[in-house]
């Protein structure tokens, strides 16, 4: 191999233009094949680049550079190689150094454009086609970047340079030659889709922070290329029509882009964020008329058109037929474009061709299903199931079962409407259209299937009937979602109830999922019973059928008829359920509802009577004895048989006779454990009184709430088995795509506008951190952008030479520790930096990813050279002895002409832990039932000074606003997740919790526990303002507590930037037996003075209050009475009810903390 690479670095050293191609083609494939060809770049850099050479040689040279890595030196002299090439005469020249500057790293891009500007632009100007692509290309690449953007915030100059060249690419989109005119719309297209979804960027591996400058800067380039593509678009589409067809694809998107801008409205918006709306210039698109803006939209779908019937290409008639749907949706827009569009699309689907892009096609389909007539919907339905069942990536099918659901929905809602008001009725509209075609059918009434997407459709469909019964979400502009709420407000006629009808509808044709046996998982189950229990209690079938004197329309008296014959047929399908898990919730959702006043008494022995099915099922559940109680969970389905039972006893004699004989039997039998055997003993009681004081019996003790108690988060007692695990993944899956669909986060784009700099999207640089001292020569300070989405963390570093010497030459060494790595696996990075001038500050950017959490730090290094270029030895010998072995090293790999290096090492700048964490949204039940199951802890109290003491604080008490973590302001901006602001608030104490995750899925809960500051003597002294507060942290995993535990000091100060020490154990017990001592002689002062003492506090009570006050925080509450007003127990006062409530509350603040921390909970005798 040695001997291989000889011979190329002899080839290239040669002047012979075809050995040295040969010899680039050599070592591009030792590249290709992974060896490391660093030493040939290496040589290709200073033979090739930096010397005249042939394009061709050029041009594989610079490909050499893009599959390797370069240092900082061989980028120096690239750069100073391009420059050279782009004044060259001849023009293949040009453009292959041209291509590279896409390559060039971001640190020397800046520069570089300023030096070479006018070679640039003269470029656009060449007679040669090759050098016009080249530099189209690739300034089509570079310009849209985000790197550029924050480039240009910081330079005018080079912000007009780019705002010129940008007119100039989009004039391009016009050039004679016809690979120039392509890669123009290319270029043009980029920009758009930039502005979209910034994929670029994401690919570059930039830092997705967007400032006001860089939105305003962008918005300005796009707010130009459309009013371009606009006035120019008859020119463009003729231009368009003359390139060879396999170029037309990359037309259609700038074109279609540019009009439904203009057509829609958006640029206006796009305009109220450029630069351009602080002058007084009106664009183009502002005062046309909306007939204009319809024949703009209507000319390009026209010129569209003919591609979708005559194309043999299957990705130009994809391209084709999405842009024609994008364009569908403009203010007057017809049904035909979107329909042309989706027959063509769902052709390629059915001639198996353009296979890649299936979900492509079905996103495509389901998102503007909205836009065909209804006709064309109700036909696509059942064909679209059958698609969206192949589909492999469940977010995917997700989204398209929500888009089928709630169109099904729309369809029903409208056809009904309309039926309503006169028109003739459309076939096939009823939600039973969903469940028309055959393996569907059989899908959904068989008992066991392989298949989980009957269950996905039946929740799917569930859970956008719930959407359904909200209000519809206010929609500020025109767009796709505006039809869907104008189909859904006409359907449901802004009713309350008018949902119910769909709804009702669903849980007919969904019924026999009860009979479905899923391999324990019962989220589709749960979700069809949540709805019919909802639609029980609306119509509340409890009172039967109403009639029309009662005040009932035609309408409802048919609904809650549908509703009872539902209940009948669901009471006589209970034999047929097969889990006892659902058999159990079937009965409770049925015997909560059912009209037992409305059963005919003569057919009270008939086996077939209503009642009688329940109450032998009832038995069938309590006495099932099959497996064992572990694997299939028994309790939970004994326990909803018995809530079930007691609820159905109360209310009906007969069947309080029946379950009486029940219980009796259920409590001598074996199967029924001690507890159960209890609750029968009460519910009997309970069933007994109520048989015999049946006109004394409150009408709201056993009456339907419309809750149906046994979705996962309410029910307390769970095994975790896979099912389980699989119906919670379920759940997370529909309950994302039904809000993604339902309630969409508000435009970015409309946001910017109405909140400006406000605005979440926006971001305001943090802070920066100072790494150098006071007298060093180089000031450097760092502050850091994280993207936690790929795990990465970028550190931006501003040197400021402080000497009155130039430095020509200053290398900025970074280094890493903790879980930090280089993405190109270097062990450190190494930016050099040229010219630095007295006072003028210099940028640099190192980005890293994180590869755990860990507690990681950057480490920079300066080396400048005070003696560059002079030859002349050092006589500064800098700080370190000659034998340090690192600048030993350095001295010998520097060049003589380099000077003696000067070494300054930097401050760390280290990485708060809490950086890795992100938010996790999560309600407070859940949280408190994961808290318990979190395997690793970590425990720590620490002190912080509050603000305001004495009167201060009881005056602000007393004006409702007490004084809670005030000492501790940061931690809202920490990325933590408040689960709840107050679990236990009392005037002694409280309880606050955060949920978080880390970057790599652990979960972190923590919890905070603390004195409110207006207690007195809760502090570390009388007359101080310093609190003790306690912070518990639990976690997934034990490395994460470990992390935590080694720097608990560390910690804090990432939480609260400083403002809470840690303090030992020790010192904690030490402080809180001083206080109580202290506490002790005032009483006994307290007792000597006065022979009826009016203590503040008992004694007994003062002991558990100090004993509370070593581990606890604080947050804000609301409490009317300072401590010091409260009066102690005695004989001749009666304690307000205040007063009570009071000490209720910190009886239960205690006796949640002594159970947290039972076994270190501090005993002071």
């Amino acid at each position: 191999m040695d001997i291989l690479f000889a011979q190329i670095q002899a080839d290239l050293r040669s002047n012979d233009a075809l050995r040295q191609s040969g010899a680039l083609l050599q070592a591009l494939q030792q590249s290709a094949a992974g060896r490391d060809i660093s030493v040939i770049a290496k040589s290709a850099v200073e033979e090739i680049v930096a010397s005249p050479a042939s394009a061709v040689s050029k041009k594989l040279a610079f490909d050499l550079i893009r599959s390797t890595r370069l240092t900082p030196d061989l980028w120096e002299i690239v750069c100073v190689g391009v420059h050279k090439d782009l004044e060259f005469p001849d023009p293949d020249v040009t453009a292959a150094a041209v291509s590279i500057l896409a390559a060039i790293p971001s640190y020397r891009l800046g520069k570089l454009i300023n030096e070479c500007h006018q070679q640039i632009s003269s470029c656009f100007d060449s007679a040669s086609d090759n050098l016009r692509f080249s530099i189209t290309e690739t300034l089509g690449c570079i310009l849209a970047r985000d790197d550029l953007v924050t480039l240009c915030e910081n330079n005018i100059n080079l912000l007009d340079r780019v705002s010129n060249w940008w007119n100039r690419v989009a004039q391009n989109m016009l050039d004679k030659s016809d690979t120039v005119s392509k890669v123009a719309f290319e270029s043009v297209g980029k920009l758009f889709q930039e502005f979209e979804s910034k994929k670029m960027s994401r690919l570059a591996g930039d830092k997705l922070v967007d400032t006001e400058n860089s939105v305003a800067i962008r918005s300005n380039w796009i707010s130009s290329m459309v009013d371009f593509v606009w006035k120019k678009r008859n020119a463009l589409m003729s231009r368009s029509l003359v390139l060879p067809v396999e170029s037309f694809r990359a037309t259609v998107y700038p074109l279609v882009y540019a009009v439904k801008s203009v057509a829609s409205g958006s640029i206006e918006m796009i305009k109220k964020l450029s630069m351009s709306s602080k002058n007084t210039s009106v664009g183009a698109a502002s005062d046309l008329g909306n007939a204009e803006r319809f024949v703009g939209a209507s000319d390009v779908v026209s010129h569209l058109a003919p591609f979708l019937a005559s194309s043999l290409d299957p990705a130009l008639i994809f391209e084709v037929g999405i842009n024609m749907l994008y364009l569908a949706d403009v203010p007057g827009g017809k049904p035909e474009w979107a329909s042309t569009s989706m027959i063509a699309i769902l052709t390629l689907w059915d001639r198996q061709e353009y296979s890649s892009a299936r979900e492509s096609i079905v996103r495509a389909v389901v998102t503007n299903l909205h836009l065909l007539d209804l006709s064309m919907q109700v036909s696509l339905f059942k064909r679209l199931l059958l698609m969206v069942r192949n589909l492999r990536a469940e977010s995917d099918r997700m989204h398209a079962l929500a888009c089928i659901c709630r169109t099904a929905l729309c369809v029903d809602l409208f056809a009904k409407e309309s039926v309503r008001r006169g028109q003739k009725p459309l076939a096939g509209t009823d939600i039973a259209s969903l469940f028309e075609d055959a393996s569907l059918k059989d899908d959904l009434n068989s008992v066991t299937s392989k298949s989980l997407f009957r269950e996905e459709l039946v929740a799917m469909l569930v859970e956008s009937c719930f959407q359904l019964s909200l209000p519809l979400p206010e929609q500020k502009s025109s767009g796709m979602e505006s039809r869907v709420i104008g189909a859904l407000a006409y359907g449901t006629g802004y009713g309350a109830l008018n949902w119910t009808e769909p709804a009702l509808e669903v849980v007919e044709v969904c019924r026999p999922c009860v009979k479905w046996d899923c391999d324990g998982r019962t989220y589709a189950i749960d979700c069809y019973l949540k709805l019919l229990v909802r639609l029980c209690h609306i119509y509340d079938t409890r009172g039967g059928v109403k009639r029309v004197k009662d005040g009932a329309s035609q309408d409802q008296i048919l609904n809650e008829t549908r509703l009872q014959n539902l209940q009948r047929e669901l009471v006589k399908d209970l034999h047929e359920v097969n889990t006892p898990r659902i058999c159990s919730r079937l009965l409770w959702a049925i015997s909560e509802h059912i009209d037992l006043e409305g059963l005919d008494p003569l057919l009270a022995d008939d086996p077939e009577d209503p009642l009688n099915i329940i109450i032998s099922n009832i038995h069938k559940v309590l006495f099932n004895i099959d497996s064992s109680a572990s694997s299939t969970n028994r309790l939970q389905d004994v326990q909803a048989v018995l809530l079930c039972a007691q609820r159905l006893g109360s209310r009906n004699a007969r069947a309080g006779h029946l379950l009486t004989k029940e219980l009796e039997e259920f409590r001598g039998n074996p199967a029924a454990d001690s507890v159960n055997k209890h609750q029968c003993r009460l519910m009997l009681q309970r069933i007994k009184y109520v048989s015999g004081h049946a006109d004394d019996k409150w009408a709201g003790v056993s009456e339907a709430r419309g809750d149906y108690p046994f979705s996962h988060h309410k029910l307390t007692v769970q095994f975790y088995d896979a099912s389980a695990a699989q119906d919670r993944k379920l759940e997370g899956l529909i309950h994302k795509a039904v809000l993604e669909l339902w309630r969409p986060d508000p435009n970015e784009l409309i946001q910017l506008v109405t909140k400006g700099i406000d605005s979440s999207s926006i971001k305001v640089p943090p802070n920066a951190f100072t790494l150098t001292g006071s007298s060093d020569p180089c000031y450097v300070e760092g502050y850091r952008l994280t993207d936690p989405n790929d795990g990465r963390i970028t550190l931006h570093l501003k040197v400021l030479n402080l000497t009155e010497i130039e430095l020509n030459r200053v290398d900025i060494r970074v280094g890493l520790s903790g879980g930090l790595y280089f993405m190109d696996g270097s062990p450190q990075a190494v930016r050099q930096l040229r010219d630095l001038t007295s006072q003028e500050p210099v940028l640099c950017s190192v980005t890293v990813g994180v590869s755990h959490f860990e507690r990681c730090a950057f480490w920079v290094q300066v080396i400048y050279y005070p003696f560059y270029g002079s030859g002349a030895p050092a006589d500064y010998e800098g700080d370190y002895p000659e034998e340090d072995p690192q600048i030993v090293r350095q001295k010998k790999t520097l060049r003589h002409e380099l000077g003696e290096p000067v070494i300054l090492r930097c401050q760390p700048y280290k990485i708060p832990l809490t950086e890795l964490l992100l938010p996790h949204k999560i309600s407070p039940v859940e949280y408190f039932r994961l808290w318990h199951s979190l395997p690793a802890i970590v425990e720590c109290t620490g002190t912080y000074t509050y603000e305001g003491s004495g009167f201060k604080a009881t005056a602000a008490q007393q004006y409702g606003e007490s004084p809670f973590l005030s000492g501790l302001k940061s931690l809202s901006s920490k990325p933590f997740h408040k689960v709840c602001s107050h679990i236990i608030r009392t005037v002694a104490g409280f309880q606050l919790c955060y949920a978080a995750k880390t970057w790599y899925g652990g979960f972190v809960g923590m919890m905070i526990f603390g004195a409110s500051e207006v207690s007195r003597n809760v502090d570390l002294g009388d007359e101080t303002t310093t609190m003790i507060c306690k912070f518990v942290v639990r976690a997934s995993d034990a490395s994460i507590t470990n992390e935590i535990g080694s720097d608990l000091q560390g910690w804090m100060d990432d939480l609260t930037d400083g403002t809470v020490e840690y303090m030992p154990e020790d010192e904690v017990k030490a402080a809180a037996a001083e206080r109580l001592r202290t506490s002790m002689e005032r009483i006994a002062l307290l007792k000597a003075a006065r022979p009826r003492p009016k203590s503040p506090k008992s004694d007994d009570e003062e002991e558990e209050e100090e004993e509370e006050k070593e581990e606890e925080e604080t947050e804000n509450k609301e409490n009317e009475e300072g401590d010091g007003k409260r009066k102690g127990p005695t004989t001749l006062f009666k304690l307000t009810p205040e007063e009570i409530e009071h000490r209720a509350l910190q009886v239960a603040v205690l006796q949640e903390w002594h159970m947290l921390c039972k076994d270190r909970s501090t005993q002071v005798k």
